[in-house]
């Protein structure tokens, strides 16, 4: 059992803590596979009615996955760890979707990448004030991964690609609004809440503790940003930005440019293959390990880490311009894997 998480039942509850707050509860791979171990044993045990997962610390229930490793291994050239860990990862992310019970995470603070993961995919998602919840892959060179390719792809209109694009911070109005969260109860009644779910496994409790969040900005938005997202192509989307001098555009303009021309290019084509489909959480974990697979070889992921995490110059030599990326390029990183395929078998 790793040291970063605290996993036990309570009552009619299995109960997970990440217990790293000086790290922002970052998500390694040894508590990825505790935490789907732990899973395991409760979707076969009929004492446990619903499982609760939360963090330590007021800053972050999960402000990503643990890329230390990643990086280093990755330079090293080893790329067989990367692929295995996002493999392990991704299952789990399926088991919480698909899972048998109901699912409870509490998501105060930073809910960022490998955070939206293991908190944004279970049938109850709480939010509180301080909840900020985004998906910033392109930043580092990534794609939205973890199975948020698919949350973007269903939030209203075309709030995916500009919250996919930008990495848009939403607070909890705004992630409820774009189907990240469920339910805003104020951080205070946790305690209470938790204790109600534990001892009666009755999610009962969540509606009567929840109230109606502080008003967001997304809905207010949402015209404006489905007009100039709505093209189809990162050319399209940058012509439209540029084009429209309100602060809305230009923010976002400012924030795209900074990103990885491949990792945006890719996030539009995922998007666009999941939107409108009765696609699910495996088939997008799919298309993003087809993406994962290739991003320290053949992307800018490592890249991406040095500039932002390791030198923290930021200042990205990313392989391609904004405005010269190769046609079939985001084709070419999201091709099929053959017999790299991801698989959902803790043996695959």
């Amino acid at each position: 059992m790793t040291e970063d998480l605290h996993i036990r039942t309570q009552g009619r509850a299995g109960r997970i803590t990440l217990t790293r707050p000086k790290a922002l509860n970052a998500l390694s791979h040894d508590m990825a596979l505790a935490i789907e171990d732990a899973l395991d044993a409760w979707a076969q045990d009929d004492a446990i009615a619903l499982v609760v997962i939360d963090a330590e610390g007021d800053k972050a229930f999960c402000a990503g996955g643990d890329i230390q490793t990643l990086y280093d291994t990755g330079i090293a050239g080893d790329y067989d760890y990367g692929r295995r860990f996002w493999r392990d990862e991704y299952r789990l992310n399926a088991k919480i979707a698909q899972y048998s019970k109901p699912y409870v995470a509490f998501l105060q603070g930073f809910t960022m990448g490998g955070g939206v993961g293991i908190g944004c995919h279970g049938s109850h998602r709480i939010v509180c004030d301080s909840s900020q919840i985004a998906m910033p892959e392109c930043s580092i060179g990534l794609v939205p991964d973890v199975g948020g390719s698919l949350l973007l792809a269903r939030a209203p209109g075309r709030l995916g690609d500009y919250l996919g694009l930008t990495g848009a911070r939403m607070g909890p109005a705004d992630a409820i609004h774009a189907g990240f969260a469920d339910s805003h109860i104020p951080a205070d009644r946790w305690p209470d809440t938790i204790a109600a779910l534990c001892e009666t496994g009755d999610t009962a409790a969540l509606a009567a503790a929840a109230e109606t969040p502080p008003p967001g900005a997304l809905a207010g938005q949402r015209a404006q940003i489905d007009r100039l997202f709505k093209g189809t192509t990162l050319p399209e989307f940058l012509a439209a930005l540029r084009d429209d001098k309100s602060d809305l555009a230009q923010d976002a303009l400012k924030k795209i440019t900074r990103n990885a021309p491949l990792s945006m290019a890719c996030t539009i084509e995922l998007l666009a293959r999941l939107r409108g489909t009765h696609a699910d959480i495996r088939t997008a974990l799919d298309l993003e390990y087809r993406f994962t697979h290739r991003a320290m070889e053949h992307g800018d992921f490592l890249e991406g880490i040095r500039a932002q995490i390791i030198d923290r110059d930021r200042q990205p030599n990313w392989r391609h311009d904004l405005d010269t990326l190769p046609d079939g390029a985001a084709d070419d990183m999201l091709a099929p894997l053959g017999d790299d395929a991801l698989t959902f078998d803790r043996k695959g």
